[in-house]
């Protein structure tokens, strides 16, 4: 008789990894986006608390030979965002404006979107493509966490 296999443990997001050009150059765009570096110990890396995330700055090259990639130049759109979530729909436009004050690209300006809420994009220094949003419809719960409503499939 065969031992059954566990169960593989849940799929969580603990920590987004950012491959960088110029890791200092990150660091400092980070830091003055507000995020709070921690394990200043490790060299070569950089570690920020993000919300319940952590957000992980990494040479690009060498994330790539980690992974076993080649490492390719960037695309003006990979496929993905990253994004933060505010409370109030004025604070999408200072997010983005903190963003250009940083060092990234405004993308696209805080404006009223089809979904009811208030979107806009910008792009850190290395490209990376951060949405930020004020959705009406997904709370924050008292630990600051976003909520998205459960709702009956129709």
């Amino acid at each position: 008789m065969e031992t059954p296999t566990p169960p593989a443990p849940a799929l969580r997001l603990h920590l987004v990894t950012l491959g960088v050009g110029d890791l200092g150059r990150a660091i400092a765009f980070y830091t003055a986006m507000g995020l709070e570096r921690r394990d200043l110990d490790t060299q070569g890396v950089a570690f920020f608390l993000a919300g319940h995330v952590v957000l992980s700055l990494y040479p690009r090259d060498r994330l790539a030979d980690d992974a076993m990639l080649a490492d390719t130049p960037p695309q003006p759109f990979c496929g993905q965002t990253l994004a933060c979530n505010v409370a109030q729909e004025d604070e999408v436009a200072l997010v983005i404006a903190r963003a250009v004050a940083a060092g990234g690209t405004r993308v696209k300006p805080a404006q009223k979107v089809f979904w009811g809420g208030t979107s806009g994009y910008f792009a850190d220094p290395d490209g990376h493509l951060w949405e930020v949003a004020h959705n009406p419809f997904f709370p924050f719960d008292a630990e600051g966490r976003l909520t998205v409503p459960q709702r009956a499939a129709s």
